[in-house]
């Protein structure tokens, strides 16, 4: 009998239940709730020029959402909306392709061309970021660019989404009651 196993039993619920540390509660705002994106548009544009600035042989990006609209980009001579469109398209169909191909979820889906590379990556469940190289690189260079570029813009979102729900936070445990 594994630790697990034997707590349940001793403590009879299946589950461990929470206890209330206090008996007041605030209430809870009344009308709509409106949520915001964890970033704003010129925010991310410049944090993906940073990132294409930091990362060799990457030559735009874009983020998009799964949906495939244009959030941010970073790019020259790319129609941004296209793109974006076909990312979503490009991830759905990764999707479908590695379930029937029986190998687990998508990481991304890679394309080479003749003048270069574009790489569509899953940022989290409703962001996408595109990555475009360099045609003068080998695959494993810009595999490792591109990934590189995701790092970095996931560590970015989710120090946003943190700094948003902590201020969140803070202004609903500083309201005054009424």
């Amino acid at each position: 009998m594994s630790a697990a196993e034997s707590r349940r039993q001793d403590s009879g619920s299946p589950l461990p239940t929470r206890r209330p540390s206090s008996t007041a509660t605030k209430p809870l705002p009344m009308g709509p709730v409106v949520t915001q994106p964890p970033f704003d548009a010129a925010g991310m544009t410049e944090t993906l020029r940073t990132i294409r600035g930091q990362v060799d042989r990457v030559t735009g990006l874009l983020v998009a959402t799964q949906d495939g609209l244009v959030l941010a980009s970073d790019t020259r001579d790319v129609e941004n909306e296209a793109v974006a469109a076909m990312s979503a398209a490009a991830v759905g169909l990764a999707v479908q392709f590695t379930g029937q191909a029986g190998i687990g979820e998508p990481r991304a889906a890679v394309f080479e061309g003749t003048s270069g590379y574009v790489c569509v990556f899953p940022v989290e469940a409703s962001l996408l970021l595109v990555v475009f190289g360099e045609r003068d690189i080998t695959m494993g260079l810009f595999n490792i660019a591109a990934k590189q570029a995701l790092s970095l813009l996931q560590h970015v979102v989710l120090r946003q989404r943190v700094h948003t729900v902590r201020a969140n936070r803070r202004a609903y445990f500083e309201e005054p009651q009424g």
